[in-house]
């Protein structure tokens, strides 16, 4: 019995010893993909200006894909952008389709089951808007069945709606924001609930919408598939090094908190 533990043992120690150099291997393979074939992709979803969207120009830009684009430039490969609406986000990761997600995505726990979050690449204030008169004291006046709420399918906006409205009515599109502005305009539902700086645009052009409040204020970041270390370690150390040499508070400024981009790109 004695000698029978010790081979099992011994055979034990050299799987582990063969399979760690594989472990290894697999947490870089996305990087050496990348180094491999000189080009690294994202999935997007190009429907939510200022985060990504296609310009007069027909360019794909926005806030996320020019961090990406800043991101490939520094790395000296070329960034291929794949388009997706918002819950094809995460398959199009898993499945390998893409490298990461650049998008206003919430490092939710549940997702964290999924993949690993960078450090946070911007922040968002989650607001509640609808058309001028509504007549509320406050946004948790809606939370009522004589309610419906607009948002983004399978986003954190509509977690948020569904756990501090839980009364209302919650209808989700998956077209974002622009869809859910377009619902509230139209009287398909009461109110929307969306980040403040994507309704910057929105609220601009449309004079009879205002903001009724703010839920809640998140952290955003990108995402990589859990054997991608290497390439998460290399996205964080990105996010420093633009947070230290300015270019991200210029990214910010452009794209997040003005509507400066709209000169150069509507």
């Amino acid at each position: 019995m004695l000698n029978l533990k010790r081979l099992m043992t011994s055979a034990f120690a050299c799987v582990m010893a063969t399979s760690a150099p594989m472990m290894a291997s697999a947490d870089e393979s996305t990087m050496e993909k990348i180094i491999n074939s000189g080009e690294i992709s994202i999935a997007v979803q190009t429907q939510g200006p200022p985060i990504s969207f296609i310009d007069k120009n027909g360019e794909r830009t926005g806030l996320a894909v020019e961090m990406a684009r800043t991101f490939a430039d520094d790395m000296g490969v070329e960034l291929v952008i794949k388009d997706y609406d918002w819950k094809g986000l995460i398959p199009a990761l898993t499945s390998g389709k893409v490298d990461f997600i650049a998008a206003d995505m919430t490092p939710t726990a549940k997702r964290h089951m999924q993949m690993l979050f960078t450090e946070p690449a911007f922040y968002s204030e989650v607001v509640v808007f609808a058309k001028k008169g509504l007549d509320l004291d406050s946004w948790k006046d809606l939370n009522s069945g004589d309610y419906a709420i607009g948002a983004a399918q399978a986003s954190s906006y509509a977690d948020q709606a569904r756990e501090k409205l839980p009364e209302a009515e919650l209808k989700a599109y998956a077209g974002a924001t622009p869809q859910v502005v377009q619902s509230v305009l139209g009287d398909r539902v009461q109110a929307g609930v969306s980040d403040r700086a994507a309704l910057a645009t929105f609220l601009k052009q449309n004079d009879e919408l205002e903001i009724i409040g703010t839920l809640n204020k998140e952290p955003l970041g990108f995402a990589v598939r859990p054997d991608s270390i290497h390439l998460l370690l290399a996205l964080n150390n990105f996010l420093r090094l633009i947070e230290h040499d300015g270019r991200h508070q210029e990214l910010l400024d452009y794209w997040w908190n003005s509507t400066d981009w709209e000169a150069d790109h509507k």
